[in-house]
């Protein structure tokens, strides 16, 4: 059976005949102590929750996790958020199925992804951390697996494709902060590229991301470790200090104990890194949340490990405040022409004497002013 119907494309009142891929399958007794089918279904745009009142014991035996299923129903919208209100839920043969179809993938191709990361690698200056990186991304199981693996089962980048991605923005945020706040780029490039490169034997890879035995006793930061002294072992005489820093830098890149790490960050380059991993996963989950939610109007639900509901529109611009009487949009070359006349309107009445730029030409910094900011 071919997929037609795809969640991100589901509304209110819609009748439901397609194939999903099961996440998550519980039975739940209701408030009125009836029993019922509790679901989280997905495919290649998102996740979907279902509910089957009648039968669900039967189909509870039938169905579990990272099973496909063809579900007949009609969506409903509960409390602000869709959901599939199932009146049949069968098991389907994956090898009829086309994977691509169930199974969401970074939209960035995996080789020009890692292209560029190399790319960024041959301009390091330190030769030892070069080499270091050279020897681990290019072997070929670490190469093969980045490529593919996903870097988490349910918080930030959870989908094939989602380790490299994060990995690449991690080092192009690695370049240019580190370039601003004049600290050792090296160091930091390196910390954006091994802090999360274990989770390739932390977690599974598959339909559906898991966390693998190696996961659940070891996990990816005491992983790394592994990896660090492995691949720093096939370069000749790599210095002991240098090793050290970065053991540093990924021991703390979870910046807090409460949040796992050993160590909180006590190099600039470690701090550097926690907050570019910080920044970066936090990112991804406001937009996968904005791109995958369901509730109606602007604003998502609860997004559980965010711990707060996200706007879903875009921000206001300016140009939407400059309109003819019409109502129609004024191109750029018009916007630009409207604010020149302005300007000069209001130099020839007195009222704006400088432009921003006079004041900037104007502006001196006093480093004494800075001595009591705490941010």
């Amino acid at each position: 059976m071919e997929k037609k119907q795809f969640i991100k494309n589901l509304g209110n009142k819609d009748n439901i005949d397609s194939l999903f891929l099961v996440k998550y399958i519980a039975l739940v007794e209701s408030k009125d102590g009836r029993t019922y089918l509790n679901m989280i279904v997905a495919d290649a745009t998102g996740d979907l929750e279902v509910k089957k009142w009648q039968g669900a014991e039967e189909v509870a035996e039938q169905i579990s996790r990272g099973d496909y299923v063809e579900i007949q129903g009609k969506i409903n919208s509960y409390q602000n958020r869709l959901q599939l209100i199932a009146s049949e839920i069968r098991p389907a043969v994956k090898d009829n199925l086309r994977r691509e179809d169930f199974v969401q993938v970074s939209a960035n191709p995996p080789d020009r992804m890692f292209g560029e990361l190399m790319a960024i690698v041959e301009t390091l200056d330190d030769v030892y951390i070069k080499d270091f990186l050279h020897a681990t991304l290019y072997d070929p199981e670490i190469s093969r697996r980045l490529k593919i693996w996903a870097a988490g089962k349910s918080i930030h980048h959870c989908y094939e494709g989602g380790l490299l991605e994060h990995t690449l923005s991690s080092v192009k945020l690695a370049v240019l902060l580190s370039a601003h706040y004049a600290v050792n780029r090296n160091y930091v490039v390196a910390g954006a590229v091994f802090h999360d490169i274990a989770k390739i034997y932390e977690l599974s890879d598959g339909d559906l991301v898991d966390y693998t035995e190696e996961g659940k006793l070891i996990g990816h930061l005491i992983k790394s470790f592994e990896l660090l002294d492995r691949f720093t072992a096939k370069i000749t005489n790599f210095p002991h200090t240098t090793k050290m820093h970065l053991r540093h830098i990924l021991a703390s890149h979870h910046g807090e104990y409460e949040f796992g790490s050993p160590k909180t960050p006590q190099t600039s380059e470690a701090l550097l890194v926690h907050h570019i991993d910080l920044i970066d996963s936090k990112m991804n989950s406001f937009e996968t949340a904005k791109r995958q939610d369901n509730s109606l109007g602007h604003w998502t639900g609860l997004v559980k490990h965010l711990n707060r509901i996200v706007y879903k529109g875009e921000l206001p611009t300016f140009r939407e405040y400059l309109k003819t009487p019409e109502g129609v949009q004024q191109s750029n070359e018009e916007v630009v022409a409207v604010s020149a006349k302005k300007s000069q309107k209001k130099n020839e009445k007195g009222e704006l004497k400088h432009s921003f730029g006079d004041h900037l030409k104007n502006f001196k910094v006093n480093n004494n002013d800075n001595d009591n900011d705490n941010t």
